[in-house]
């Protein structure tokens, strides 16, 4: 660790000496000012000998909370000259390191120079050296000598900016090569320290020539070490790199756009959305004709698509991954079938999607509005565990000209890759093949959430936990979702009990991982007099159902089934709760408190009831006598859906093309101005409501 901070400790003791010993002379001399000049009096070589024991002392305390062992290094710059010395600093840091402890390391402020640009310091080999002046500086050098993995150097802004951090315009660059150096302006060095940004630049392109990895960042930023180290996007990475590699953000500007020299800080020149802009040029015919070239690949390349989802459940498997997750890696030949399906119905529907008209409005004479649909822009689907999702999602962003950013979890890397082949395959023949991406970096998803002028909707895809993260952490991007499915079945008094144990056992049985599988089943009180609630224990345990009990079956049973750890639980597997209500009202109540807006169902013969329950029921999706396993795009009719969302925006419920378009105003005038209809003016308003289409 090299650090400073020896001078700052020193004067906050010595200022309060000095300001002691004087204290009667200022008594006696009222117009002595020294109390107000007392701190810069203080000469820096005598503050920083008296403050490197304190230094050390507040570091010895916070590292002896670890364990952890520390030395003092005090250097100077003669100490580089000499080759005798500059030998046995390094062979002392060697075995400081190797002993485990952890050496901070200062220049010898008590008998060095103040700091001023110098000559530089040759390095090992006769390589070009560094000027060693400030902290930064000799970082840098240290680094290079004990060949270090890594150098992190720490500021209090999170990293380099294309402008001062304060200016309009200013953005964090995630990487820096060389070649930014002449295009970034730098603010005022440290009011305390001894380096400023500029110094900080310097220092970390002369170690990273040296084969040094270099980050800058911000040194309040929690667990910033632990996190750079795990691979976040903590800071500023200084890499050779100028132009291999396109970063995470330029993808979602560019539609996963290859432009060779493309980096960071001229992302800005390149037009934005680009992806989606190529699919909005391409008429709705060529869009659908895409979408069906999918539909066709996936039943012809099964056996290959299978294939490479054999490697995921193998490595899957042996990772030990859960049942329910394993169940939604898994792809069949069913599977794919139903995807082809789904995607012929997505394609259909796609000739009249953008671009529809949905309001006419005669405004005046010659002045008409319209209002039609258009793509949202830019779109992240972040999905686990679920490579299904990847050509249903692909389909609805070509049917709805958006772009696409896909990111899937590592568990179905193999399937999401091979089926990201066949969706550029499909969208290469009218050259949007760029339009849709599969984010396949090591990107944390907190660094995508930040991308908040160039994605526009995030979905995400898979367990409660990844969604409700990705509701928590994403400010300023609009997430559309559901954080949990538990869904109930009621069944009422007036139920018809065949249908009843048909529907419970299609609502829990079918496809149990999925988000709308029944959780919770309600019972009305006056069917535990008869067999059904026997009948129906009966036949889910017989489906390997592990079956809960609510508080209330609990008192009215002698032995019930275990207690429920809580009644807010989205088992999405082979279990679930059965709880007793009173009446309808009950029941409504119980969802109302327990429930997550997804689906609900009545299980009931009276249509009265039905209507109440499905007035009441402030769900996404409100059955009557069918099953929640119904809640799903394609079996609405959809084609495909993204996902369900349970938030009350213009999308709800399984969420399909409509879902993803929102709409702009045209208006076509003849010279109108808003001055002719002002009072006295020569024009008037109609507000006429047109038909959508003109009579042929």
């Amino acid at each position: 660790m090299v650090t400073s901070g020896a001078v700052a400790f020193g004067k906050q003791k010595l200022t309060q000496e000095l300001l002691m010993s004087l204290s009667m002379r200022e008594t006696l001399s009222p117009a002595d000012h020294t109390r107000e000049h007392a701190g810069t009096m203080l000469e820096p070589r005598a503050a920083a000998a008296v403050g490197q024991s304190g230094l050390m002392s507040l570091y010895d305390a916070m590292f002896a909370q670890y364990g952890v062992k520390l030395a003092q290094v005090l250097v100077t710059k003669p100490d580089f000259y000499n080759e005798e010395t500059r030998k046995n600093l390094f062979s002392t840091l060697t075995e400081l390191i190797s002993l485990n402890i952890v050496p901070i390391i200062n220049t010898n402020d008590a008998v060095s120079p103040p700091p001023v640009v110098d000559e530089e310091v040759a390095a090992a080999g006769g390589r070009r050296g560094i000027s060693i002046k400030d902290n930064d500086s000799l970082a840098a050098m240290l680094a290079a000598e004990i060949q270090a993995s890594l150098l992190v150097i720490m500021s209090d802004v999170d990293g380099i900016y294309n402008l001062p951090p304060w200016q309009d315009g200013a953005r964090m660059l995630h990487t820096f090569s060389s070649d930014h150096r002449g295009t970034i302006k730098f603010g005022e060095k440290s009011k305390v320290g001894t380096g400023g940004m500029d110094s900080k630049v310097n220092a970390a392109l002369w170690a990273m020539d040296r084969g040094v990895s270099v980050v800058i960042c911000n040194g309040t930023q929690e667990k910033a070490i632990k996190s750079i180290l795990s691979g976040r996007k903590i800071g500023t990475f200084f890499t050779q790199t100028t132009g291999s590699s396109t970063p995470v953000e330029v993808i979602a500007e560019n539609g996963v756009l290859t432009v060779v020299g493309l980096t960071s800080a001229n992302i800005n020149e390149i037009p934005a959305r680009v992806g989606s802009r190529t699919m909005q040029a391409l008429r709705p015919e060529e869009r659908a004709e895409c979408i069906n070239t999918l539909a066709d690949l996936l039943e012809t390349k099964q056996s290959e698509i299978l294939a490479a989802n054999a490697l995921d459940l193998e490595a899957a498997s042996k990772a030990s991954l859960a049942k329910a997750l394993m169940s939604r890696l898994s792809l069949t030949p069913a599977k794919l079938k139903s995807l082809s399906s789904g995607l012929r119905q997505i394609a259909v529907d796609s000739l009249n999607n953008v671009g529809r008209v949905v309001r006419r409005t005669r405004l005046a004479d010659d002045l008409e509005l319209q209002q039609v649909t258009v793509p949202i822009g830019v779109l992240l689907v972040i999905f686990e565990s679920r490579p299904d999702s990847l050509p249903q999602v692909a389909a609805l962003a070509m049917s709805s000209a958006n772009g696409l950013l896909l990111k899937g979890g590592k568990e179905a890397a193999n399937s999401n890759k091979y089926l990201m082949e066949l969706v550029k395959e499909a969208l290469n023949k009218f050259g949007a093949a760029n339009a849709i991406s599969l984010v396949s970096t090591r990107e944390d998803v907190s660094d995508l959430l930040s991308m908040e002028k160039h994605i526009d909707l995030i979905i995400p895809r898979g367990s409660s936990e990844l969604v409700r993260t990705i509701q928590e952490q994403s400010k300023h991007i609009p997430v559309l979702g559901h954080a949990e499915g538990v869904c109930h079945v009621y069944v009422d008094k007036d139920a018809d009990l065949a249908k009843a144990m048909r529907i419970v056992r299609d609502s829990k049985c079918d496809y149990p991982a999925a988000c709308n599988a029944m959780e919770t089943l309600l019972i009305h009180e006056s069917l535990m007099s008869g067999s059904f609630f026997t009948d129906v224990c009966s036949m889910l345990q017989r489906e390997g159902v592990k079956i809960n009990s609510g508080p209330k079956l609990r008192e009215l049973l002698t032995f019930s089934p275990p207690a429920a750890k809580s009644m807010r639980t989205e088992y999405g597997a082979l279990e679930c709760t059965i709880e007793v209500v009173s009446d309808v009202d009950d029941a409504i109540n119980h969802i109302h408190k327990y429930g997550s807006s997804h689906t609900d169902v009545i299980v009931t013969e009276k249509t009265d009831v039905a209507v109440h329950f499905q007035r009441e029921v402030d769900s996404a999706c409100v059955f009557y006598n069918a099953s929640s396993r119904f809640a799903d795009g394609y079996r609405f009719g959809l084609g495909a859906e993204v996902g369900i969302s349970t938030a009350r925006i213009h999308a709800r419920g399984p969420v399909g093309v409509d879902g993803l378009l929102t709409t702009k105003w045209v208006l076509k005038g003849d010279g109108h101005a808003a001055a002719d209809f002002a009072e006295g003016g020569s024009k008037s308003w109609l507000h006429q409501s047109l038909p959508l289409y003109e009579s042929v």
